[in-house]
């Protein structure tokens, strides 16, 4: 059932209103608010789907209700109405956040059209939260290690700067989770976080990857596409396995980061982009520097703020929360309940060499889960955990 506020002093066209839309669909449940002040409470104290708002009103206007609704509950959609509309009127509302602008006396199709798309915008928002919710829920980081609190404190003063990230650690560290951490409590949350695997593209095609190519740049270039830093235009850039780059590609990107431009393969028109770029290696970039395979002023222009993420072996005591963590995790995703690990279990698991990091001790996990028995032992980490 879809709850909808009207909030309107004419008796009258309440009325009006509320028939045209209760007979519109049976779901939709219409509460009525005589002036400002009153719907404003009914706001605070009610979940309403959708808003409509007349902007002429005693004690409250409807602009003032917009902007204080907008504070209280910013996903529900407001439509204003007025009879005295102007173009000016209309502009200024929508910038303060309304939905819609109808003029009295409203067009019934328009009326009807709105509230539907109204309300469709409000469940698609709440899908969106509850969607951000469960990727940010699969990107916890998880310790409470002393280099794992100190990557925290380094992400929360960085966080909402514009300044660039270089993240270094070995394979399976965690590196990944550092960067969603970092877009995901930055103002730029509500945009894209675009990753790219450096490494997992041929170096022919990896300037197409990342500008974007116009039609007939080369052989396959079938129509113009735009490139990753169009698309994360706005939002966040992480380019994974960096110094896995061609040497022409990492001058482009220099130019990227220095000029805020990018041009398509095949073109030479520029392209203004605002992303923020966070990039990371298992590489010793000071040795690419070295043996000429990473250009030293990109690495300086990438690495304003380092993030160095520890193997696991340099953070032990954070395995038994990992396994606890991926135990829960895995129990879900496969709908079953969640087995527990015997502290002599844990101990052991604590004493192995995990060389593939956080992505080993996960498969671990799940296969002894699969495994194992009831309660994990040290007879199962024996034998299926061992290498």
């Amino acid at each position: 059932m879809s709850k909808i506020l009207i909030i309107e002093d004419e008796a009258a066209i309440r009325r009006v209103l509320k028939k045209i839309i209760s007979e519109e669909n049976e779901t939709y449940h219409v509460d009525e608010a005589e002036d400002g002040l009153q719907g404003l409470e009914m706001i605070k104290n009610n979940d309403f789907d959708l808003i409509l708002c007349d902007i002429k009103m005693p004690k409250m206007d409807g602009v003032e209700v917009l902007v204080k609704a907008k504070t209280l509950k910013p996903e529900v959609p407001i439509v204003m109405i007025s009879g005295h509309g102007d173009l000016d009127t209309a502009v200024n509302t929508m910038r303060l956040g309304a939905f819609d602008y109808i003029s009295k006396p409203p067009d019934l199709n328009r009326l009807l059209n709105t509230v539907r798309n109204a309300l469709e915008q409000k469940v698609l928002v709440v899908e969106n939260k509850l969607l951000k919710k469960k990727i940010s829920k699969n990107f916890e980081m998880i310790g409470e290690s002393e280099p794992i609190n100190h990557i925290k404190e380094i992400i929360e003063k960085v966080a909402n700067t514009e300044a660039k990230v270089l993240i270094t650690g070995p394979n399976g560290s965690g590196k990944e989770l550092v960067a969603h951490w970092l877009h995901e409590k930055s103002s730029r949350s509500q945009s894209p976080l675009i990753e790219v695997n450096c490494a997992a593209i041929p170096s022919e095609l990896i300037e197409s990857e990342l500008f974007g190519h116009v039609k007939g740049s080369f052989t396959g270039a079938v129509k113009d596409r735009p490139g990753k830093f169009e698309s994360a235009n706005g939002g966040t850039i992480f380019l994974d396995e960096i110094g896995d780059m061609s040497l022409s590609a990492q001058a482009k990107v220099l130019r990227a980061l220095q000029e805020n431009k990018v041009a398509r393969v095949g073109s030479e028109k520029d392209i203004d982009v605002n992303v923020r770029v966070v990039a990371a290696t298992n590489k010793n970039l000071q040795k690419e520097i070295a043996e000429g395979n990473f250009r030293e002023d990109l690495y300086h222009r990438l690495a304003v703020i380092l993030i160095k993420v520890p193997a696991l072996n340099d953070r032990r005591e954070d395995i038994p929360l990992l396994v606890d963590f991926f135990a829960t995790k895995i129990s879900e995703e496969q709908g079953s309940v969640k087995k527990q690990f015997s502290q002599e279990a844990i101990q052991l698991l604590k004493t192995y060499n995990w060389t593939g990091n956080i992505r080993e001790l996960r498969n671990v996990v799940e296969r002894l889960i699969i495994l194992g028995e009831k309660e994990i032992s040290t007879n199962d980490v024996k034998m299926f955990a061992i290498k």
